[in-house]
């Protein structure tokens, strides 16, 4: 039981700093007159003193200098002592000068006094801090306790708070024996007594260093580095024998710091992921704020992710669609939960229908539709090439002429890497609908109106069929992990990273018709070695490649590359305002012989006349090839 209300400690805190207020002023004094203080007569020194307490208590009392709690005194608590102090010793002067004329009054006594007081304030809280923080009873206890050695990497404010909470306490797990960092000229200082030994780049060296002895952890406090970094550092712990984990970022760190701080271990999003861009959220702010927003697809991992920035963007209103009624339900309840003031409309449909479009459009009124529904997974959509074309080309089509008819102020498609010289139906069919939005684009500048903004990236973490995932399962299955070649590569983005950047495109897009007809495509960084996924996120469950999980080589899928591009050859690359938003100069047709194209394709996918939809495919999109597995099956 705590023997001391809160309140009353604040009390006692207030009390304490009156009396030594009181006896400040005779303390300063004898400081400043030495032998001669002795002519000053007790009844002085009580009435003087009297005097500055009655003018700083109320000081005190408004000046934030109990909020504080002494165990955690820190600058902001200094801060608030120095500016009642000074207050205080600046009404306190002119006061005597009117009661004494200052006679018998050192000129300098003030200035005195204001050392003297802040030392008399702050010492005693920083003394209890230290006090409290128990270091001696770790320096005399912390040979009963074995510690985990371990290295810093950054040297922010995380590793900051780390070392201070690991000092603080003496049954913490570890002890931090060096930091290394990124920025050349913190190397050779030190954070609480611990050196910064080096640069990342350094890191091996430094662990190989004769002399020094080896961490038994390495700990990720930087929060900004890039997926090829932590991918390198990850190597590097492997090879000397080191574990590799990371701390929280600091906004998710529990607040107190009493509390531990617990180590996480390092996730796929960190060995994939990038440093947060730079955004204009004022420009997708003006986008998305005060506009009826419909998103289909609405469910998928895309898609809920579009709902999730859109509605923090307070939209007017925002209408879900989806054909799946579970993932409609689910990312409908999640924005009931996060934004319940904001109209929500969840609608089952299907893309392919024209008419349920025709009635959500009429209905719903949306300014602004992010397109996202598709059947996106290769091998799948290989082996039903019809319905590809029905939900990825008509769907499409469906969508973007109700965008016309109704004057909707722009249309989002969401495309992928995979249309870029396809090797599959899905990839396929996603160029065409890229060139009919392109066309309506272009077609708009003379009647339309609505802008068609086609956004092309590749894949994304955690996405549905997506390979993190199923590595996952077959890690949770005891292995074997399969990847289809050796060699295959695939670029890699956060969604929450993707979804960003489609925003923006967007921004961009409706503010700029220099971007009319041109595919904007995301900075996608550089691809990523499956297999070299593999073995990492094998060693990041604690285990080794091909020792305790094997990793089994099953042959390219149907329709499967092995590597994705992001750019036609002839397509003209063009840099713009944002360094991670590129455009691509890709060819595209006139509008109406394009739409009659797609009317007689829908005819053929529609009576399943699989033999003429590829021709027309192949027609439409020349550097399409489909593979040898893939004709057997449409034949």
């Amino acid at each position: 039981m705590n023997p001391i209300p809160k309140l009353n400690r604040a009390r006692i805190a207030f009390c304490h700093d009156l009396i030594m207020a009181g006896i400040s002023l005779p303390l300063s004094l004898y400081l400043r007159v030495g032998e001669l203080f002795g002519f000053y007569s007790g009844q002085y020194f009580l009435d003087m003193s009297l005097l500055f307490v009655a003018i700083a208590a109320p000081i005190f009392l408004y000046s934030n200098m109990y909020q504080g709690i002494w165990r955690y005194a820190s600058v902001e608590d200094l801060a608030a002592i120095t500016k009642a102090v000074t207050l205080a010793i600046l009404i306190f002067v002119p006061v005597l000068f009117l009661l004494t004329r200052l006679e018998q009054v050192p000129r300098s006594l003030p200035i005195i006094q204001w050392f003297v007081l802040m030392a008399l304030l702050g010492g005693p809280r920083f003394l209890y801090r230290i006090f409290k923080d128990r270091r001696l009873e770790y320096v005399l206890s912390r040979t009963d306790h074995r510690r985990v050695s371990v290295m810093l990497i950054g040297a922010g404010d995380a590793a900051e708070l780390f070392i201070r909470q690991q000092n603080r306490d003496k049954d913490a797990p570890y002890q931090v024996t060096g930091i290394v960092d990124d920025k050349g000229g913190r190397i050779g200082r030190s954070i609480h007594g611990v050196p910064i030994l080096g640069s990342i780049e350094q890191l091996e060296s430094l662990l190989k260093e004769k002399g020094r002895a080896k961490p038994q952890r390495i700990i990720l406090t930087q929060t900004d580095l890039d997926g090829s970094e932590v991918r390198n550092i990850l190597d590097v712990a492997e090879r000397y024998g080191c574990s590799l984990s990371r701390l929280p970022r600091i906004t998710k760190l529990e607040s107190g710091l009493a509390n531990k701080i617990e180590t996480q271990p390092i996730a796929v999003d960190d060995l994939l992921g990038r440093p947060q861009k730079t955004l204009d959220r004022d420009a997708m702010q003006a986008l998305i704020s005060h506009n009826n927003v419909l998103v289909t697809g609405s469910g998928g991992s895309i898609g809920s992710e579009l709902v999730r920035q859109i509605i923090a963007l307070k939209p007017t209103s925002i209408t879900l669609f989806d054909n799946s009624e579970y993932q409609l339900y689910q990312i409908n309840q999640e924005i009931t939960e996060t934004f319940p003031n904001i109209p929500r409309y969840a609608v089952l449909g299907d893309v392919r229908d024209g008419t349920r479009i025709e009635q959500i459009f009429k209905r719903r009124k949306p300014q602004l539709v992010f397109h996202a529904a598709a059947l996106k997974h290769v091998p799948m959509v290989e082996q039903n090439p019809m319905e590809g074309v029905l939900t990825n080309v008509i769907g499409t089509r469906n969508i973007a002429d109700a965008c016309a008819r109704h004057n909707v102020e722009a249309m989002v498609l969401i495309s992928t890497d995979k249309a870029v010289n396809p090797a599959n139906i899905m990839g396929a069919t996603k160029r065409i609908a890229e060139s009919y939005c392109q066309a309506l684009d272009l077609y708009s500048l003379q009647d339309i109106g609505t802008r068609y903004v086609t956004v092309r990236f590749g894949n994304v973490l955690g996405s549905t069929g997506s390979v993190v995932p199923l590595f996952q399962r077959q890690l949770s299955a005891g292995g074997p992990l399969t990847v289809t070649h050796k060699d295959v590569t695939r670029y890699f983005m956060t969604t929450k990273e993707a979804v960003e950047l489609v925003l923006q495109a967007t921004a961009l897009a409706t503010s700029d018709t220099e971007t009319t007809g041109r595919i904007h495509v995301l900075e996608m960084g550089q691809p990523v070695r499956i297999y070299d996924l593999a073995e990492q996120m094998i060693r990041l469950a604690g285990l080794q490649p091909l020792t305790d999980i094997d990793i089994e080589i099953i042959g390219l899928r149907p329709g499967e590359k092995l590597y994705e591009e992001l750019l036609h050859d002839k397509e003209a690359l063009l840099t713009t305002s944002n360094p991670s938003l590129l455009l691509a100069e890709a060819r595209t047709g006139d509008l109406e012989p394009l739409r009659n194209a797609i009317n007689q394709l829908a005819e053929f996918a529609r009576n399943r006349r699989s033999e003429d939809t590829l021709k027309l495919i192949q027609t439409l999109v020349p550097e399409y090839e489909p593979d040898a597995t893939t004709k057997a099956t449409n034949s």
